[in-house]
């Protein structure tokens, strides 16, 4: 069991220590006849990770890295074929059902709703599964209703909902209970731009008012970088990476941009700052790359003492293009302690 502190809350919401899960195929042997020979796929080899209480998140791959396995066995669903699991101190392969007291779980492409039935009777239906004191439960959908502005269609059946009315019901449904942690799979994916605000308002006021720990796959770079305070990268089912944006940003070799505006058009500029190079230049305006991780400062300080300047601004790399570098390079990002030994 995970020490508690003297609230008797776990500080450590989430332990994985050396999760392996492994399934056999069987496929038929080329040239043996009806024989068949068993295939070992590796979905998830030797994960370890902890998430503290309160934190939010962003579990990220490409398709088939093994986020849906490590989701699955942190659920229950699965259980690991090595390592050990621990989600609000219980393992939840061998305590499923009291953690779903504990767990909300939002999947993007399936609705935990009751197809048929009105919005409105699925929450009950929920308050009844997770046996939620009848004040608690009015009192939070009231709070949701107005958040996530579901009043129109609470009388509507599930099967008629919009797509992103039907997020905000499966939102709600997910946190009716308060649980204390909450894992989220693609909970945009296909939403217009106003649900995909409404939905990630939502979360990061449920985060910031009862520190709901929650975790979000997602190929979504927005929901990334409004909401995500960590980022840990799995690629073949191995953990590549585990820290923040600009981190990753780092190990990736994103650049960082400087946009200069000068009194008069000239030619690029020639600049010695160890890095930066222009890229493109548009009359007086040229902007100037150099690396994530170097500091702007002697870049800014050449041009300033060298140049007639008008104007200065400073962009961030693109998450969308990290993500980008991310998926096509093959290979995750190395560890921490990996990459300081190199």
């Amino acid at each position: 069991m995970t020490d508690t502190d003297e609230n008797g809350l776990h500080p450590v919401a989430i332990e994985v220590d050396g999760a392996s899960k492994t399934f056999v195929q069987r496929r038929r042997a080329h040239g043996r006849g009806l024989r068949r020979e068993r295939l070992d796929v590796h979905a998830v080899r030797d994960v370890s990770f902890t998430v503290r209480a309160g934190e939010i998140v962003g579990y990220l791959g490409p398709n088939g890295a093994g986020k849906s396995t490590t989701i699955k066995m942190l659920i229950g669903i699965l259980t690991p074929t090595a390592g050990r699991l621990r989600v609000a101190g219980l393992d939840p392969a061998r305590q499923r059902l009291a953690l779903a007291r504990r767990i909300g779980v939002v999947f993007g492409q399936r609705s935990t709703l009751w197809w048929d039935l009105p919005l409105r009777d699925s929450f009950e239906l929920h308050r009844h599964l997770y046996r939620v004191p009848d004040g608690q439960f009015r009192a939070n959908l009231a709070r949701f209703v107005e958040m996530l502005d579901l009043g129109p269609f609470l009388d509507t059946p599930v099967r008629q909902l919009s797509l992103g009315q039907r997020m905000r019901g499966d939102l709600t449904a997910a946190f009716l209970h308060d649980p204390a942690i909450v894992y989220l799979d693609e909970p945009t994916i296909g939403l217009d731009v106003v649900s995909k605000a409404a939905v990630r308002a939502f979360l990061a006021e449920k985060n910031r008012e009862q520190a709901t720990t929650i975790m979000l796959t997602t190929h979504d770079t927005a929901d990334i970088e409004q909401l995500c305070q960590r980022v840990l990268v799995i690629d073949h089912g191995r953990l590549g990476f585990d820290g923040d944006l600009a981190t990753l940003r780092d190990r990736l070799g994103a650049e960082r941009t400087l946009i200069v505006d000068l009194a008069d058009p000239r030619p690029p500029l020639t600049v010695t700052t160890p890095g930066a190079r222009v890229v493109r230049v548009d009359g007086p305006r040229q902007w100037l790359t150099f690396p994530a991780r170097a500091s702007a400062a002697p870049l800014i300080a050449e041009i300033a003492a060298r140049y007639p300047l008008a104007d200065l601004s400073l962009r961030e790399p693109p998450i969308e293009d990290v993500i980008t570098r991310l998926y096509t390079r093959g290979t995750t990002p190395k560890p921490a302690a990996e990459a300081a030994a190199t």
